[in-house]
């Protein structure tokens, strides 16, 4: 049995389905979250005894006419892959609004079971629905639930599959909705009679208290922390708020046990004296413990600190804030030729860049699609977050500005690329309307937002015991022989020495010297987290690595070059799994190629900058490889002046797809 859940967006949908499936499906008060359809199994407590029953999760839709992506998503499925039975999510403050796309399932002849969702929020609003009246107006089942609360869903699941054993199917509100329309003016005519009938059901199904044009607690909200001027500001001290507590408060006091006591003493004592005693190989003890244990307990180190952010920003996701930032972002990214839509694949993939970029499927116009799948990457993923967690406890102790103003980095270069892009390719500003649905401030939930944070940290866990040891493993080999696979007493006799050589006098403009530095950059393009746990494996000669005054880190860096280091990692193209997931959402190779340039050019850049100006302010003298940074600068503006001339002619020079 396959059961659709189909809705608008921020109607409770996808909350719905994460309750009946026991799923962690990504959550938000935005069109877009769901950017294809989800299937699980239905949970036992729900099956009322039937094997089998498919949930599938369908993105959310105002209307079954294929406008947008999503849309069409819906569409396809409910017309050509015959759900048993369609469960529509209405938002039971939002009657009227919902009800459009209502009429339009109950056409499709196939049984729908109608779900008045977020019951818990109609008398607070003073809201009541005669949900007897609802139903014999729309010829067709409701039940009214609370998926947050988890309210009446063996109610709708009953309903729903005795539905389909049944063979039960509802009429339409109307016979005069099915004719066939042929052209745009039959079509307004349509939707208008369409919204006659829904006036009329709401009028004799819906008593409301409180008049629509009153303002409420959000919209008073909403007029400062959406503010044309104070909402960037204030999106700002929120990101400081969440990063200090993360880092500095709950999140810091537990990283700084588990890196210092439990990976730094404890587990290696443990493991040196189990090892011992089995008489095992010290070269084996010593890829155990330092290749392995050090390497994967330097990342796990900071899970502590990561767990708590996750767990706060779910928290600002679930209140409702982050589609406030949508809002405020879209003044400025219509400058660089770009909607407000695309923040929303930026704030996905604030937790992981794979779905973010996937998210830029629901953007419409093609030239802002791949924009934003070339900058979304430049927003600090999960996986980057070690990176700036260790060279903030290390490097920057007692700063709690410097994590916070990753984001606004983020967003300056975000901005400059896009105005970079928008020049060379001569894209016009885009006028676009962007639309959102502001749902209230609501009380978050505190058991969502924990189980958010247990699936991503589950992730985190499995990637550190699977690919990032293998990552350490491999590393620490590299650098314990040579070609002739010999065993060296000394690293830098190794064949990761060797190969991080090749490519160090790339980097010295940038304040990397050395091989390590090198060799770690290249094993994050495989996961971001590699480079923290590389750095570990290859100078951690002691739980000193993470002590910020004995840390072996600071041999190689000044504050200045740690922080240029770190801008490097974060804004250079990201992991091997989000470049395929933008070789697909681009479909073109030739755009691929001038996303990936343009990113490893914007962070090799950025630290470059980073590097030699700071090195001067802070020191007085210039820093290694000066004038070769000023080469590289001005062929960066020869190219870049040169391109811009293309773009004028006529032609123009916009990649296609290939």
């Amino acid at each position: 049995m396959k059961i659709a859940l189909a809705g608008n967006p921020n109607s409770g949908k996808t909350t719905l389905y994460n309750a009946l499936t026991g799923e962690l499906a990504q959550v938000g008060n935005w069109a877009g979250v769901t950017v294809e359809k989800r299937v699980a199994n239905l949970k036992d407590t729900y099956s009322h005894n039937n094997e089998d029953v498919q949930i599938v999760d369908l993105p959310g839709a105002y209307s079954i006419s294929a406008y947008t992506n999503e849309e069409a998503i819906t569409n396809e499925f409910v017309k050509n892959e015959n759900p048993d039975v369609i469960i529509n999510i209405i938002d039971s403050t939002n009657l009227s609004r919902s009800l459009f796309f209502t009429t339009q399932l109950l056409e499709l002849n196939i049984p729908i079971v109608v779900a008045l969702n977020k019951n818990d929020l109609l008398e607070k609003k003073e809201i009541s629905i005669n949900n007897v009246k609802l139903a014999e107006s729309l010829g067709a089942k409701v039940v009214q639930i609370s998926a947050l609360e988890e309210k009446g869903l063996k109610a709708l699941t009953k309903t729903a599959i005795k539905l389909v054993s049944e063979g039960a199917v509802q009429k339409p509100v109307s016979n005069d909705l099915l004719q066939e329309v042929s052209s745009k003016e039959q079509e307004t005519e349509l939707n208008k009679k369409r919204f006659e009938i829904i006036s009329e059901i709401v009028k004799n199904c819906e008593v409301k208290q409180v008049l629509s044009k009153e303002k409420t607690t959000s919209d008073k909200i909403d007029e400062i922390v959406a503010h044309k001027v104070w909402g960037l500001p204030i999106f700002f001290v929120i990101m400081w708020g969440v990063y200090w507590f993360s880092q500095s408060g709950l999140g810091g006091f537990l990283s700084e046990y588990v890196n210092e006591e439990l990976f730094g003493e404890i587990i290696p004592d443990m493991a040196e004296g189990f090892f011992e005693s089995l008489n095992t190989n010290p070269f084996l003890q010593d890829l155990l413990i330092e290749g392995m244990i050090g390497g994967v307990g330097a990342i796990l180190g900071f899970l502590p600190l990561i767990m708590v952010l996750f767990f706060c920003l779910s928290l600002l996701e679930d209140c409702g804030y982050m589609a406030r930032v949508a809002v405020v972002m879209d003044r400025y990214f219509k400058k660089i030729g770009l909607s407000g839509k695309s923040i929303i694949p930026m704030v996905v993939g604030s937790g992981c860049a794979i779905p973010g970029i996937m998210a830029t499927r629901t953007i419409e116009n093609e030239h802002e699609r791949r924009m934003a799948s070339i900058l979304t990457p430049f927003v600090p993923c999960g996986a980057k977050l070690p990176i700036i967690a260790l060279f903030a406890t290390v490097f920057f102790p007692n700063s709690s500005w410097v994590a916070p103003s990753i984001y606004i980095i983020s967003i300056g270069v975000i901005v400059c690329v896009g105005l970079i892009l928008k020049k060379i390719y001569g894209i016009e500003n885009n006028n676009s309307l962007f639309i959102i649905e502001l749902a209230e401030y609501k009380v978050p939930s505190i058991k969502n937002a924990v189980k958010n944070m247990l699936h991503k940290s589950k992730h985190f866990i499995v990637k550190a015991g699977t690919i990032i040891l293998l990552c350490n493993t491999l590393v620490w080999l590299l650098q314990s022989y040579d070609f002739s696979f010999n065993v060296v007493d000394d690293a830098d006799l190794s064949m990761l020495a060797t190969i991080g050589g090749l490519f160090a006098p790339l980097f010295i403009p940038l304040g990397m010297a050395g091989w390590q530095l090198t060799a770690s950059t290249v094993t994050g393009f495989i996961a971001k987290e590699n480079v923290v746990a590389s750095l570990a494996v290859m100078f951690a000669t002691s739980e000193d690595f993470l002590h910020s005054v004995n840390s072996p880190l600071f041999g190689v860096f000044t504050p200045v070059s740690a922080f240029a280091f770190m801008l490097f990692n974060l804004f250079t193209p990201p992991c091997f799994a989000a470049i395929g997931a933008m070789n697909a959402e681009m479909e073109s190779k030739r755009w691929l190629r001038i996303g990936l340039g343009f990113q490893f050019v914007t962070g090799y850049t950025l630290a470059m900058i980073v590097n030699q100006v700071g090195t001067l302010i802070t020191t007085g003298k210039f820093a290694d490889g000066f004038i070769i940074a000023i080469i590289i600068l001005a062929l960066e503006a020869l190219v870049f002046v040169k391109l811009t001339r293309r773009s004028e002619k006529p032609e123009g020079t916009l990649p296609v797809a290939s």
